[in-house]
């Protein structure tokens, strides 16, 4: 890894562990072994470092908003946004952390506008689909809770197990809130042992009770 990626890696770690605010220029020099002077020579500035860390991010959640904007939010196309959205928090958990926790007292920052941006132009895309109150709560519960979810992880215990198994309890938690049970792909990525056992054909192999 190059001296300018270690710098945006380690950047990133202490923005999200640390707080932005919070963390200067030294420390980062201090936690890569090199110099303030060094640091400047890879970034001008910690807004420029901040771009660096998260600006990746955005442009992968640009790129799966733009794609649900071109293909709508039917019933039919929920199911393959559910897989790309949590596939893009997993990927991003640090940037979805800091993003999440701090937007609020990180301003005039390019890269949270933009990041502030990009959730409002999301959130306006779910409200166009959402035809009664109680689907935009399921929509807003199903996209802002599992955000949420992983950015506050450790507090809510959900840091520990392994990342599938994470992965698979988001996407069974969305598709139950948005997508009917005999819309979803029974044997696809992401269906739930419930709908896979709704789904299956067979009959079931519990004992019938004898007639009295």
């Amino acid at each position: 890894m190059s001296r300018h990626d270690d710098l945006r890696d380690i950047a990133l770690a202490e923005f999200a562990a640390a707080g932005y605010a919070a963390t200067s220029l030294q420390r980062i020099a201090d936690l890569a072994g090199t110099s303030k002077a060094s640091v400047l020579y890879h970034y001008s500035s910690k807004e420029q470092l901040l771009e660096a860390a998260i600006g990746p991010s955005l442009d992968a959640l640009d790129g799966l908003v733009a794609t649900a904007e071109d293909a709508g939010f039917s019933v039919e196309n929920r199911q393959a946004f559910i897989l790309g959205f949590v596939d893009f928090l997993l990927a991003h958990r640090q940037q979805v952390h800091l993003v999440i926790n701090q937007q609020a007292t990180i301003v005039d920052t390019p890269a949270i506008d933009r990041a502030q941006a990009l959730m409002q132009r999301l959130a306006s895309f779910f409200h166009s689909y959402g035809a009664s109150t109680a689907e935009k709560l399921r929509l807003g519960m199903a996209f802002g809770g599992a955000a949420y979810s992983l950015a506050a992880a450790e507090e809510l215990g959900i840091d520990e197990p392994p990342v599938e198994e994470i992965r698979q309890a988001l996407i069974d938690v969305m598709l139950e809130l948005l997508v009917p049970a005999d819309h979803r792909s029974a044997q696809g990525p992401g269906a739930s042992s419930a709908s896979r056992a709704s789904s299956d054909p067979r009959p079931s192999s519990a004992p019938t009770a004898e007639p009295a």
